[in-house]
């Protein structure tokens, strides 16, 4: 099921959006539907990436270089 939903944003925004869409060839809401779903994905990440971290820290794993040590 799809819902709608209506925003507003600034003059200028608006201006480059509709640049971008001419460029891309895609419609604004599909342009924002992607920013949003991108915008999703990164929230997800770092709330898994701030759990995974902390579970790391207690195994004395603080950087790149100890979880390649580690797995090595």
């Amino acid at each position: 099921m799809k819902q709608n939903l209506t925003i507003t944003i600034p003059d200028k925004i608006n201006d480059e959006l509709n640049k971008i869409a001419k460029d891309e060839g895609l419609s604004k809401s599909q342009i924002v539907r992607n920013a949003l779903a991108d915008y999703i994905f990164i929230k997800r990440f770092r709330r898994l990436r701030s759990k995974m971290m902390a579970k790391a820290q207690t195994q004395g794993l603080f950087t790149d270089d100890d979880v390649f040590e580690k797995v090595s």
